[in-house]
C-alpha cells in the first residue's frame, strides 16, 4: 500500500505518541495485533481519563450537592467545573446551558419530552432526516404517537446524501421542530449542518443537533452553528459510557419541563405542590453519574488540548488509504462513498453476509462493525439489511489499515471470488 501524503491541514499528526495514551491498543485479541476500528459505536480512553476514575473513588468519593463535608464540597465542585469545561469547549454563552444527560439518547428524549410535547398541536409536523439513528427517530414517533403530529423526512440520494433543497422546501408552516445528525453514524456522510440550523432559525423552526458523531471529528462552535440543541455522548468522545450532555439555549431551557422528578430538581416540595429548580439542574433528578461526569471532564481536557487541524488531516488521509485500498477488491461496494465524510467506511462484499465479514475479521484482530448501526431506514434506503463498518479516530494508523485491506482479503480467500 501507499504511504499516506502529509495531511492538507496543519502539521503531520503524531500518531505515534497518541497511541501510547490509549493503554488498550497495546492490546492482543485473537493472537492477533488489535486494530481498534469499532470508534462509531465507541471510542477507546486516554489513560487521563481512566486515572480521573480512579482518583475520584480512591481519594473524593461522595454525593454533589446535598452534602456540607469536606469531599462532598470537592466532589461538587469537579462536578460543576466540568459544566463550564463543556460550555468552553463547545463555545456555549453560558455553563447554565449544558445539561448532565447520560448521552445522546437520553438528551434527544429529554427534549422530546420536554419541550416539544407540551407545544405540539395535531396536524403539525417533525422534520428529520433519511440518515438519522433510532436515537432521533423513535423518540419523535413516540411524540407524534401520542399528540397527533407526524414526522416529516428529508430524504437522501443513492450516496446517502441529503438534498438541502429538499429540507428548505419541508420547513414549512406547519414545521413544528427539527432534528437532524451532524454526521451519519453508519455511513459518515456530513450534513450541511450550519446551513441547516440556519434554514431553520429562518423559518421560526427550533433545532435539534445530534452532534454524537461530530464531537470526536470536529472542533464545534455552538456560537456560530445557531441551533437550539445540541447532545452529545462522552463515551463517543474518549470519555465514559453513560455520560453526556445536552446543550440548550437558556430561553428554550426556561421553557422547558423536567423529564424525570426526584431528589436535587426541586426548589420545594409539599403534599400539594412541586415547584421546580432553575436550569439545568431541574433536569437533572436523582444521584447522577458522578464519577462519569467528572471523567468527561477529563476527556474533554483532553479533546481541548488536541491540534483539530491535525487530527482532521490525519483522520482525512487514514480514510483515504482505507478508500482505496478497499475499492481495489472486486465484489466490495462501499456506501456513503463521497468527498465530504466523517472517517467511516461503510461496505459490503458480494455474496457474504455483513456479520460473518465481521466475525472473519475478528479472527484478524480487527474490531469493526457489522449491521443496520441503528439505522433501519437508511439501510433499507440504501437497499441492504445491514453494512460493514469500519471507522477510525485519530489514534488509528498505517498498520490499522493494512490490516484492515488483509483481513478482507482473508474474506475474499475463504467465500471464494
Amino acid at each position: 500500500m501507499t504511504s499516506i501524503p502529509e495531511p492538507e491541514l496543519g502539521a503531520r499528526f503524531d500518531v505515534v505518541a497518541a497511541r501510547k495514551e490509549f493503554p488498550i491498543l497495546a492490546k492482543s485479541v485473537r493472537s492477533k495485533r488489535l486494530a481498534y476500528l469499532d470508534n462509531a459505536a465507541t471510542t477507546q480512553k486516554p489513560r487521563m481519563v481512566i486515572e480521573r476514575i480512579r482518583r475520584f473513588y480512591e481519594e473524593e468519593n461522595a454525593n454533589v450537592h446535598r452534602g456540607v463535608h469536606y469531599l462532598s464540597e470537592i466532589a461538587s465542585a469537579e462536578y460543576e467545573e466540568v459544566r463550564s469545561k463543556i460550555a468552553r469547549f463547545l463555545k456555549a454563552s453560558d455553563a447554565h446551558e449544558i445539561v448532565f444527560t447520560r448521552g445522546t439518547t437520553e438528551s434527544i428524549n429529554l427534549v422530546a419530552r420536554g419541550f416539544v410535547m407540551p407545544r405540539i398541536k395535531p396536524g403539525q409536523k417533525i422534520l428529520i432526516t433519511g440518515i438519522e439513528h433510532h436515537a432521533n427517530i423513535v423518540p419523535w414517533q413516540m411524540v407524534c404517537e401520542e399528540t397527533g403530529a407526524s414526522l416529516l423526512v428529508a430524504q437522501v440520494d443513492d450516496d446517502g446524501v441529503v438534498d438541502l433543497e429538499e429540507f428548505a422546501r419541508l420547513l414549512r408552516s406547519d414545521v413544528a421542530f427539527a432534528s437532524v445528525t451532524y454526521a451519519s453514524n453508519a455511513i459518515g456522510i456530513v450534513n450541511p449542518i450550519q446551513e441547516m440550523c440556519r434554514l431553520a432559525s429562518s423559518a421560526g423552526v427550533p433545532i435539534l443537533v445530534d452532534g454524537a458523531q461530530a464531537v470526536p471529528h470536529y472542533p464545534v462552535d455552538l456560537a456560530t452553528l445557531g441551533c437550539d440543541f445540541f447532545a452529545f455522548s462522552a463515551h463517543k468522545a474518549f470519555g465514559p459510557t453513560g455520560a453526556g450532555a445536552l446543550y440548550g439555549k437558556a430561553s428554550r431551557l426556561a421553557e422547558m419541563g423536567p423529564l424525570l422528578g426526584g431528589g436535587d430538581m426541586i426548589r420545594s416540595v409539599t403534599f400539594e405542590r412541586t415547584t421546580y429548580a432553575e436550569p439545568p439542574f431541574r433536569f437533572e433528578a436523582g444521584t447522577p453519574n458522578i464519577e462519569g461526569v467528572i471523567a468527561m471532564g477529563a476527556a474533554i481536557d483532553y479533546m481541548a488540548a488536541l491540534d483539530w487541524s491535525a487530527v482532521h488531516g490525519w483522520e482525512s488521509a487514514l480514510l483515504r488509504e482505507a478508500t482505496h485500498a478497499l475499492r481495489e477488491i472486486s465484489g466490495l461496494k462501499i456506501y456513503g462513498d463521497v468527498a465530504k465524510k466523517a472517517p467511516i467506511l461503510s461496505f459490503n462484499i458480494q455474496g457474504v453476509h455483513a456479520h460473518d465479514v465481521g466475525t472473519i475479521l475478528d479472527m484478524q484482530g480487527v474490531a469493526v462493525r457489522a449491521g443496520h448501526h441503528c439505522a433501519q431506514p437508511l439501510m433499507h434506503r440504501l437497499g441492504v439489511a445491514g453494512t460493514v463498518r469500519a471507522s477510525f479516530s485519530f489514534y488509528n494508523d498505517l498498520e490499522d489499515v493494512a490490516q484492515l485491506h488483509a483481513a478482507v482479503l482473508k474474506v475474499k480467500e475463504v467465500f471464494g471470488p
